[in-house]
């Protein structure tokens, strides 16, 4: 399914198209599986997947589309960021990652001990919308954040691409 297709299909049903580039590589082309779970997500804005954990969001994506992952939060492929581009449906999990960032005149503080996520868009490198559930401004509901890895100040951060 080419950019195009799923920018119709993300238009006919209602729902904002993601950004399916980077300017690290020539990343405009994105694995189908990627785009398969990234259509699916998409549905599930402002709702409960199974019983609202974060990893439900991921399971149930990649259980869908025959996804071939070990049950266990590693959710395909390992990829190096510095090397590989990352892509709207790649998964992303967060093991005692601690968060600080600056919005207007006040700082915040995120702190993510095990978390797992879906990247929605691409920004650019370091850049990312996540879609995610079991947050603290979505609750047990799935909802859009923004991450930028240059506030990551602790923690690891690994990205999986799904696989067959």
């Amino acid at each position: 399914m080419n950019r195009i297709v799923l920018s119709i299909l993300f238009l006919a049903v209602g729902f904002t198209t993601p950004s399916f580039s980077s300017s690290r590589f020539d990343c405009d082309s994105i694995p189908v599986l990627n785009q398969k779970i990234i259509l699916y997500v998409s549905t599930t804005i402002d709702k409960k997947v199974g019983h609202g954990e974060c990893w439900d969001l991921a399971a149930q994506a990649l259980n869908l589309n025959q996804a071939s992952w070990d049950h266990n939060y590693k959710f395909g492929r390992e990829i190096n960021p510095a090397k590989e581009c990352v892509y709207p449906g790649d998964i992303i999990q967060f093991e005692g990652v601690l968060i600080k960032f600056r919005k207007g005149s006040r700082n915040y503080q995120e702190t993510m001990q095990h978390h797992t996520a879906i990247i929605y868009e691409v920004r650019d490198k370091n850049q990312f919308v996540l879609i995610h559930q079991n947050t603290a401004f979505s609750g047990r509901k799935v909802g859009l954040s923004e991450l930028d890895l240059k506030t990551v100040v602790r923690g690891k951060i690994k990205i999986y691409r799904p696989i067959k």
